[in-house]
């Protein structure tokens, strides 16, 4: 997260830029004129903007109204002495988030960051589903693959919300790529460089918990011949995922809590705390608000864990990706096996289409990866797949026009393909207009219509 104060008076701004450092916010602007903020502004990518309203030559209004054009998705908020309703609303109108009355209430103004922070978030993912197929999946998260607009939108979200540092709680069915999806946002956070640690919680008995999180002294107890780092030492200065963090006992919360409110603990055995600096995503595919409900899983953890929220659609609700997901998996797994195949049969591709996924894309790679190794050709057919077509695929080999014929053909090149244009019709040896003009009148075609459209 990225914050410019502006304020003309110095003290203000060294009081409010040691608040932010104090809570964790480190990369902090400060500039005491409106003039240079203008500028400066335009041509940097704050997240947020605490803009005083009362200074000289250039006051706050104006700065607001000569900036947010520039910079739509960075939000401001006024902080000022006067306490005055028109200039509240003109303010709002102007596109300012917050307004907020001097003197300001530390958690107060921390509250409206945080909340500033995701409102930005969610314009900036609202943005990427509008403007989709312009737009690219960030850089972090390029290891997932994904044309879905729903699925673009969220990882966008995510970017975003990944430079606070903030903890992040990471919900979806088993096997959507939560994990993938952490690392990410380790990788767009604030400490890319540091370690990721990963830990599944509901492997971790009861008995062990302190020990494997906050590790021991030598001679702690029997057995402790050497000193043993927890994981939250060893991911300091990083990120620590907490997966199934449902599955946590409800006595062990507390442990949990105290370390993510005080950020210091003491090793079993050891006198002294340890202090450290961790990024805590946490994931889970149960209902969680449910788990409260029932007093299974503590609120105050809940709200201390989900300070950012990230919801993963499951496979089948992630239009168009499972074509990409097949060929990518199967790329994998030759790799992997060491075999050269080259394709699906379109009726096996029709099966996966048609698939529903309760393991979702986890299911859908072991599905790729057990028929790569029964195929002894070039193509993976259903029976691979260990599925059997009841209907005849629309794109299955059969007696039909001329016409029918060159429509089929060039649906299963396109879907081979994975819908480039030009290679398509490189491979069909017509021009990318020819092509696109047969697509068209295809689509005319009820047949067609749907398959096209997913490609």
């Amino acid at each position: 997260m990225r914050i410019l104060i502006v304020d003309d008076e110095e003290v203000a701004l060294n009081s409010i830029k040691r608040l932010l450092k104090w809570r964790g916010i480190r990369n902090v602007d400060i500039c005491n004129g409106g003039r240079d903020a203008i500028a400066r502004i335009r041509e940097t990518d704050f997240d947020i903007v605490l803009l005083d309203l009362l200074m000289p030559e250039v006051d706050g209004l104006q700065v607001l109204e000569s900036a947010k054009p520039y910079r739509p998705h960075t939000e401001f908020i006024i902080l000022t002495a006067i306490d005055d309703i028109p200039t509240t609303v003109k303010a709002i109108r102007l596109g300012a988030y917050d307004y907020l009355v001097k003197p300001v209430d530390n958690d107060l103004l921390f509250l409206a960051i945080k909340r500033a922070y995701e409102h930005r978030g969610l314009l900036i993912g609202l943005s990427a589903t509008a403007g989709y197929g312009k737009s690219k999946i960030p850089n972090a998260f390029l290891e997932i693959i994904t044309q879905c607009p729903q699925m673009c939108s969220t990882l966008s979200y995510a970017q975003v919300m990944a430079g606070g540092g903030n903890p992040i709680m990471i919900t979806g069915e088993s096997g959507t790529g939560k994990e993938l999806v952490a690392k990410g946002i380790h990788q767009a956070g604030p400490m890319p460089q540091g370690p990721f640690i990963a830990v599944n919680v509901s492997a971790i008995p009861a008995t062990m918990f302190e020990s494997q999180f906050f590790g021991h002294a030598k001679g702690a107890f029997t057995g402790a011949d050497a000193p043993h780092r927890g994981y939250f030492e060893q991911a300091d200065g990083g990120t620590l995922f907490l997966d199934e963090i449902g599955e946590l006992p409800v006595g062990l919360q507390t442990k949990l809590l105290r370390v993510l409110e005080e950020k210091s603990f003491y090793p079993l055995g050891a006198s002294k705390p340890i202090w450290v600096d961790v990024r805590v995503i946490s994931a889970s595919n149960s209902n969680i608000e449910k788990a409260c409900q029932e007093g299974n899983f503590r609120l105050d953890l809940l709200y201390r864990l989900k300070s950012v929220h990230i919801h993963l659609p499951p496979l089948r609700e992630r239009s168009g990706d499972i074509p990409l997901l097949a060929l990518h998996f199967l790329r994998k797994s030759c790799h992997n096996h060491k075999k050269e195949v080259i394709g699906f049969s379109p009726e096996a591709m029709d099966l996966l289409n048609g698939r529903n996924y309760p393991g979702n894309v986890r299911e859908l790679s072991q599905i790729i990866d057990n028929a790569v190794l029964l195929t002894d050709s070039n193509m993976i057919l259903p029976f691979h797949l260990g599925m059997m077509s009841t209907n005849p695929s629309t794109l299955a080999r059969q007696l039909c026009t001329l016409k029918e014929n060159d429509e089929a053909q060039l649906v299963y090149v396109l879907t081979n393909a994975n819908g480039d244009r030009s290679k398509v019709a490189q491979i069909l040896g017509i021009t990318v207009r020819q092509l696109q003009r047969k697509i068209a009148a295809m689509k005319k075609n009820h047949q067609w219509e749907k398959i096209l459209r997913d490609i």
